[in-house]
């Protein structure tokens, strides 16, 4: 029988790279998101009671992940765009469409980048989303509908 302990170990080697990612791109710096992340391990060996109760363990640790990066972010008061998330061209030519692209995702209202970031960026479920954001499924759904409608409706008029 798998014991507690043993079940963080595994999600930790399952979960840590894309969580490291996440994390990196929430704050932009390394070293912050790789203390961010054994800071998520050690917040979720503390509520191991929990990470039995989770429906989604991927979704239980982004939320924490979530939690600890934002606080990060808010001390240093700095709004990073989300740089990076777009790779560039294999030519290392400036591609203008992923900036513009990068730019009208960074325009989005915070709400719609985070639940658009999680979904894209990090692959997670409606239902995971739902979970790290703290809400209803049916307003991941609506705040993706919106984003996709709001970033189509922007190059529709290029």
């Amino acid at each position: 029988m798998e014991s507690s302990l043993d079940r963080l170990r595994a999600l930790y080697a399952e979960h840590a790279p894309m969580l490291l990612r996440y994390l990196y791109r929430l704050t932009g710096r390394r070293d912050e998101a790789e203390d961010l992340l054994q800071e998520t391990f050690v917040q979720a060996l503390k509520g191991l009671d929990r990470l039995e109760a989770a429906a989604s363990p991927r979704a239980w640790l982004f939320a924490i992940a979530r939690h600890l990066g934002l606080n990060a972010r808010q001390r240093r008061r700095e709004m990073l765009p989300l740089d990076g998330q777009l790779a560039a061209p294999a030519d290392n030519e400036p591609d203008a469409r992923l900036e513009r692209m990068r730019e009208a995702i960074a325009a989005l209202p915070e709400k719609q980048r985070d639940a658009l970031q999680l979904r894209l960026g990090e692959g997670l479920t409606y239902e995971e989303i739902a979970v790290v954001l703290d809400i209803p499924v049916g307003t991941v759904r609506s705040r993706l509908h919106t984003a996709v409608r709001s970033l189509r409706e922007l190059f529709n008029q290029e």
